[in-house]
């Protein structure tokens, strides 16, 4: 997959830069979130999310 699509990003995103990515709302980034389709940490109130796992999911899907 050519990854210079996200190159704009960092390589740690929050939840509003995953919905800006992939396109989708916030209930489904949250939905990949929790059922572990894309993984990412929770740092107190807030999920910190690797680009690289944006890009497998992707990739996978």
């Amino acid at each position: 997959m050519n990854n210079k699509i996200f190159a704009d990003y960092p390589d740690i995103v929050n939840v509003k830069q995953l919905q800006e990515i992939l396109g989708i709302g916030r209930s489904l980034a949250y939905s990949l979130l929790t059922g572990g389709k894309v993984k990412a940490i929770k740092v107190g109130r807030e999920y910190k999310i690797i680009k690289n796992s944006i890009i497998d999911y992707v990739s996978n899907n």
